[in-house]
């Protein structure tokens, strides 16, 4: 089997004049990528770095960070990847605590707090500029050498299910089993050159951007990227490229019907990929009326390395609405059952509980999720909300207790509850109430997203906020969530 290394490097001495990713109307061929590992690779030969040093990887969807990850793969480093979306306070507390040789990223993303971060560390940085890579001024050389234990890997941030983030690592080997040979590359022919480009929109530094963008690009694949997804850009490259297949992100899904877009413009599409959030079955059932293409709704998770269940096109034919709302059966080498949160003891078909999963990724270990689900009958997985609270914004899961502890440290709040409010477009958003200290300043809804964007990613930002007297509570004096959304029910 092809090493991951080999892979990176043999894609990067393409034919210099091979289209490979289109960004905002321009092709960079293979050899503007090459370019920029070359870049990337001289200036950390100069910053003293070794392969196997751990580089943390601050990933915009942009051209040059996917030549970068290309670049730091052939060298066999560990990459660390953070999301960009944040404070520089928030970049610079992952470096802390990963401590890293180098760091790259954007120049826009070298803010003061990144720039002490460094310093404090002796860690050296490589800016990214359009398509070119070159050592930060001031930050050329590197005196935390660090290597990763154990094999090189790809370690990217996961919520999990309680606290604060955790770092995921992904093995190159996992990678070189699972990823490369995924059945999201296989399709649509023999001849890669010959295909469509494959929209990439997901964030690069997340299992799904890993997912689909190395696979893609390592088996010769044209793609076109996204730094943002929106569905007029979506809709422009369905009806330039005519794909066979397609995929949205499930908060877009109403989105597309909202935008009222023709039938004959997504006329090519045979099958929808839908994944990492739920789906409305309603919204699900109108899509697939109005334009009469079966969404294949798949369900994973950072954690299990990947979908683990799926709807397929042949048992979507064979049932159809039958089992709408379902995210289908468990793929090929994964198995699904559901628990008793108390006692641990497996349900019946049909009876809700926790699910537990058990990845061909990972290991034969069943893994225990905080996700209530059923499974009826005939095999089929239905996702019934989360046990731990969780805010399913879009394809992010925000925990409350993450915005709770962050607001609670601003000199004016007192006591603060965040549930999820409804979201027509994103399926749930943060809704935060606030009890403010007596004898304070008032703060204003701006001074609390300014104090918060410190302490979290942008997608925890709340989007609804009240100013209460005081927090509704249980018999236990606990916060009554359930009260406390009625709060939010009609904003």
């Amino acid at each position: 089997m092809p090493r991951l290394q080999d892979l990176c490097a043999q894609a990067l001495a393409r034919a210099p004049d091979r289209p490979a990713i289109a960004f905002e109307g321009h092709w960079h061929p293979w050899g503007d990528c090459a370019r920029v590992a070359n870049q990337l690779g001289a200036a950390l030969d100069f910053a003293g770095l070794e392969p196997g040093a751990a580089v943390v990887l601050v990933a915009r969807n942009r051209p040059a960070a996917i030549a970068a990850l290309l670049g730091l793969l052939a060298r066999g480093h560990s990459v660390q990847m953070v999301y960009p979306f944040q404070s520089g306070e928030g970049i610079a507390r992952y470096i802390d605590g990963f401590l890293p040789a180098a760091v790259v990223a954007d120049a826009q993303d070298f803010a003061p707090e990144v720039r002490t971060a460094l310093t404090t560390h002796g860690i050296a940085a490589i800016a990214l500029n359009g398509m070119a890579a070159a050592a930060l001024p001031g930050f050329e050389h590197s005196t935390n050498r660090r290597h990763t234990p154990g094999q090189p890997r790809i370690e990217i941030l996961t919520s999990g299910t309680t606290g604060p983030p955790k770092s995921f690592p992904i093995p190159f080997a996992m990678m070189e089993t699972h990823f490369l040979a995924t059945p999201l590359t296989r399709a649509q022919g023999t001849d890669p050159e010959s295909l469509p480009p494959f929209l990439l929109y997901f964030p690069l530094g997340n299992i799904s951007g890993v997912y689909s963008t190395l696979p893609t690009l390592l088996r010769g694949q044209r793609v076109e990227l996204l730094e943002r997804f929106s569905v007029a850009a979506w809709r422009d490259y369905v009806v330039r490229w005519r794909p066979v297949h397609s995929g949205l992100p499930p908060s877009f899904v109403q989105a597309v019907l909202d935008a009222d877009i023709p039938r004959e413009d997504l006329a090519s599409i045979k099958a929808m990929g839908v994944g990492a959030a739920p789906l409305d079955p309603a919204v699900q059932a109108a899509f697939e009326d109005k334009y009469g293409i079966p969404i294949l709704v798949s369900y994973g998770a950072t954690e299990f390395a990947g979908p683990v269940a799926m709807m397929t096109a042949d048992l979507h034919s064979e049932f159809g609405r039958a089992k709408l709302g379902t995210v289908g059966r468990a793929l090929p080498g994964a198995k699904l059952r559901v628990v008793d949160p108390a006692t641990g003891a497996d349900m019946p078909a049909g009876a809700e509980g926790l699910l537990e999963v058990i990845s061909p990724r990972i290991g034969p270990d069943w893994i225990r999720t905080s996700d209530l689900a059923v499974i009826d009958a005939d095999h089929f997985l239905f996702l019934r909300g989360r046990a731990d609270g969780a805010i399913m914004r879009g394809g992010f899961k925000v925990l409350p207790e993450t915005i709770e502890r962050a607001l609670i440290l601003h000199p004016a709040v007192a006591e603060v509850g965040v549930v999820g409010a409804p979201d027509a477009r994103l399926g749930a958003v943060p809704a935060a109430a606030v009890v403010l200290r007596g004898g304070k300043e008032l703060p204003s809804v701006e001074d609390l997203e300014t104090h918060l964007r410190r302490h979290v990613l942008a997608t925890h930002i709340p989007v609804h906020w009240k100013i209460v007297a005081e927090l509704p509570r249980t018999p236990s004096l606990k916060i009554d969530r359930t009260a406390l959304k009625s709060l939010f029910a009609n904003d």
